[in-house]
């Protein structure tokens, strides 16, 4: 079974995380990029799913030179080799635009299933699977927390409130994953030396055959116009306390009507 990974790599959420005020776009280059944390569930479900089957995991990412450290991180959990779609004109692109890459991309490799996380932690739109879906003309199953294939079928859990749906579809299709589905395993130091030496094919637009004016920010379906930072937090009410501190606390709460 052939399985494609896509993956992300993404501001880390627990740094601080700014647009670039020249066009803005989130400010890549000067931030602490990660791996996207949801995708790491999708590579762990993909290896899951190829120890049972049999078949290889590749590992599929749009971005820049250095998103070249979530395919290693990929590839030293256990994926099998990558591709690295970079190309300048991409910088800006919508999540419209970055789908029409990633199908160009997909469409030149074999797969019997795609996995993706549920959303991306910089954005989170979680379109993606569903614009892969309708470009590629295969079925997509959102959301899952479970997963299993036999005979062809795909067949997932989706959480909802009242419990859970369980849906099928025929392969190929693309699977979008939660972090409820597993545990997603620590690269070992073994796996971590042997991802230097796995392929990792770089492609650019020219090779998916996609004029470079067709993405990018000049044509993005969706732009940022402006935006403002964060106004800086004032200085906390002092209250006083001169033998009547707890009064003086309770009358302010009352006034802001918090109590």
């Amino acid at each position: 079974m052939n399985i494609v990974v896509l993956v992300k790599q993404v501001p880390d959420s627990g740094s601080e995380r700014k647009l670039d005020p020249a066009d803005n776009t989130v400010a890549r280059a000067s931030a602490d990029n990660v791996i996207n944390e949801m995708d790491e569930y999708a590579i762990e479900e993909a290896l899951l799913v190829r120890d049972r089957e049999g078949g290889e995991v590749t590992v599929l990412t749009v971005g820049p030179d250095s998103a070249t450290d979530a395919i290693r991180k990929a590839l030293s959990m256990g994926a099998d080799k990558a591709v690295h779609v970079s190309d300048p004109a991409i910088h800006g692109s919508c999540a419209v635009q970055t789908s029409a890459v990633i199908a160009a991309a997909l469409s030149q490799l074999e797969y019997d299933l795609v996995l993706c996380g549920a959303e991306a932690t910089d954005a989170q739109l979680s379109v993606m699977p569903a614009l892969l879906a309708e470009r590629l003309g295969i079925p997509q199953l959102s959301g899952a927390r479970k997963l299993t294939v036999e005979g062809g079928t795909a067949k997932v859990e989706r959480q909802t409130d009242g419990g859970y749906w369980a849906l099928e579809a025929p392969l190929p299709a693309i699977v979008s994953t939660w972090d409820t589905i597993n545990e997603p395993r620590y690269p070992s130091f073994k796996g971590i030396m042997a991802a230097k030496k796995k392929p990792v094919e770089t492609k650019t637009l020219a090779d998916l055959g996609i004029d470079p004016s067709t993405v990018g920010l000049a044509s993005a379906t969706s732009q940022v116009l402006d935006f403002a930072g964060r106004p800086p937090k004032g200085e906390g009410v002092k209250v006083p306390d001169e033998g009547d501190g707890a009064q003086k606390l309770v009358e302010y709460l009352a006034s802001q009507k918090i109590v």
